[in-house]
């Protein structure tokens, strides 16, 4: 579809996201520390779960998939961002911005729908904690996950698709720091009517499907936890989906700053700070949460760090 797409445009221009030449200095420092961070911490945290046996488990499975996700698609947007504040290269051609934005998609759609994968798994260890190493086998947990990453290439192969089967024979100014839909989508010069359609109605099926999966279960989790009679029942139970509920409320609730506020609120500039934390900062976030907030985490790190000192004592002497 790409080939035989008839376009004036070869490449596009990716505005970034300031032209001030004093900010791109420290822009370029603190988009390279949060990139740094993102990496160390998603990579360290699905390290730990394939070396630890005890976080072989269900819910550690998908956190290592979520840490996957979060890793890929900070990487198909933060590295071009940087180059463009170091070295001012701010062209990127016709196919990379597909690429670039078909990646995005996948990845974004892959996280939306492991979050309410999650919180299935949350909703049956506290609801049914009896049946569930019965309910979620590996084979349950492998097609949620395969599910997941199915979905996101399907979406991002029929909205991308989409974009880029308009006509682009005007500016190829794209007034954003990397290739979303909207932005690429506002350059065509064909009848775009059909094409926004299609965005807004997979976008928001998607988006509510996952949220309406947390919230039922989030619902029964909160039944259940008031049915719990004894203190340390109720601490455990809690704190089995605290990390999750706060990386959904991160996730979302930028989600829906970006997406559903008012029009007559909308600005670009407001639109770029929320794709920096949409696309930069949950990514950096997620890892710190569940490494934070979790003793089992912080147990097989603190083992791996054991086992690092014993191993370097061992060839000093």
């Amino acid at each position: 579809m790409l080939m035989d797409n008839r376009t004036e445009v070869t490449d596009f221009i990716l505005l970034g996201l300031t032209d001030a030449r004093e900010l791109q200095g420290p822009l370029f420092l603190m988009f390279t520390l949060i990139y740094l961070i993102t990496l160390l911490g998603n990579l360290g945290m699905i390290t730990l779960i394939l070396l630890d046996s005890r976080l072989h488990t269900p819910m550690y499975f998908f956190l290592s998939n979520l840490s996957l996700v979060d890793f890929c698609y900070s990487s198909t947007v933060t590295p071009k961002v940087m180059a463009g504040l170091l070295m001012g290269d701010k062209v990127i051609s016709y196919n990379a911005c597909a690429a670039q934005m078909f990646f995005f998609v996948v990845f974004a759609t892959v996280e939306n729908y492991l979050l309410a994968s999650m919180a299935y798994d949350r909703y049956t260890a506290v609801c049914k904690p009896l049946h569930y190493t019965t309910t979620m086998t590996t084979g349950v947990c492998a097609r949620l996950a395969i599910g997941s990453y199915a979905c996101g290439v399907l979406n991002a192969s029929v909205n991308v698709g989409d974009t880029f089967s308009l006509s682009f024979c005007m500016s190829n100014v794209i007034h954003h720091f990397f290739c979303d839909i909207p932005a690429v989508m506002a350059l065509s010069c064909s009848d775009k009517h059909i094409s926004e359609l299609i965005l807004v109605f997979i976008s928001s099926f998607n988006v509510f499907f996952a949220l309406s999966v947390i919230f039922i279960s989030y619902l029964f989790i909160f039944i259940t936890i008031l049915k719990i009679q004894s203190g340390e029942g109720y601490q455990k139970a809690l704190s089995t989906c605290a990390s999750h509920l706060v990386a959904v409320s991160i996730f979302y609730g930028t989600v829906v700053v970006m997406y559903l506020q008012p029009s007559s609120h909308h600005s670009m500039d407001t639109d770029k700070i929320a794709s920096v934390f949409y696309t930069m900062v949950i990514p950096m976030l997620n890892p710190l949460v569940y490494s934070l907030r979790n003793k089992e985490v912080k147990n097989a790190f603190k083992k791996v760090v054991e086992k690092a000192k014993y191993s370097l004592g061992v060839v000093c002497e």
